[in-house]
């Protein structure tokens, strides 16, 4: 039977510091180094163990997997890394405290920009220091401006249809360690959640959500490692 583990990254220092993140590269803090750590101890103790490892093009993200697998003794398993998986882009909102900005445009509208399904923040500006366009690892990437968790889930899908459901088909046990809003767009097709409702979906930092598949990637049972 397939097995398949997605892990938020660990706490980061943007998390902490309450601001919006996306697609700027942000450190973990000692809380989220520390959550990793206790996520692979966490696995390795229930058995687990992988085939194929996936990752995003953000920092935060592959040292949360890298301290996974130091943790599990698995160095040296196979790891894929694509933008694709990355956090959605927040756009203008990107590097904002967010309740700075609660108090100068509204709690209604900057809900409407984080939890609406299909409404993105606004552009971010060109001469923003949060581009990341010329950054080399997204070179001949066309980097977006501005997403919304629907654009979101239009990018991450297709990529886990095309690289990762085949390795599953395998019964190959595989991680996927990204991000709050990929993890929902994978949640949201696992789990058949409607589009009113995963914007709701809270998806915690450092706690491996485990997903037994079966028959066509069915999902049998999906879990929080150590809560059942």
């Amino acid at each position: 039977m397939p097995t398949l583990v997605l892990l938020r990254h660990g706490q980061s220092q943007w998390n902490l510091e309450n601001r919006f993140t996306g697609w700027w590269d942000v450190g973990l803090t000692d809380k989220g180094v520390e959550e990793a750590r206790s996520a692979g101890r966490l696995l390795a103790d229930h058995g687990f163990d992988f085939d194929h490892c996936f990752t995003s093009l953000q920092t935060r993200a592959i040292r949360t997997l890298h301290l996974v697998l130091m943790e599990m003794d698995r160095l040296w398993l196979p790891v894929t890394k694509d933008w694709r998986l990355n956090e959605r882009h927040y756009g203008g909102l990107t590097g904002l405290d967010k309740a700075e900005t609660i108090a100068r445009v509204g709690e209604a509208q900057v809900k409407i920009w984080r939890r609406s399904f299909d409404i993105p923040p606004p552009p971010l500006e060109a001469d923003s220091p949060y581009q990341v366009g010329a950054d080399r690892r997204y070179a001949g990437i066309a980097v977006p401006q501005s997403e919304s968790l629907k654009d979101t889930i239009a990018r991450v899908l297709p990529y886990y249809e095309a690289e990762i459901a085949p390795r599953l088909r395998q019964g190959e046990r595989v991680i996927v360690a990204a991000h709050g809003n990929s993890l929902r767009a994978l949640e949201k097709h696992l789990s058949k959640i409607g589009d009113d409702d995963i914007v709701g979906l809270e998806i915690p930092t450092g706690k491996p959500i485990v997903y037994e598949l079966g028959e066509d990637l069915a999902v049998g049972e999906r879990y929080y490692l150590g809560e059942r």
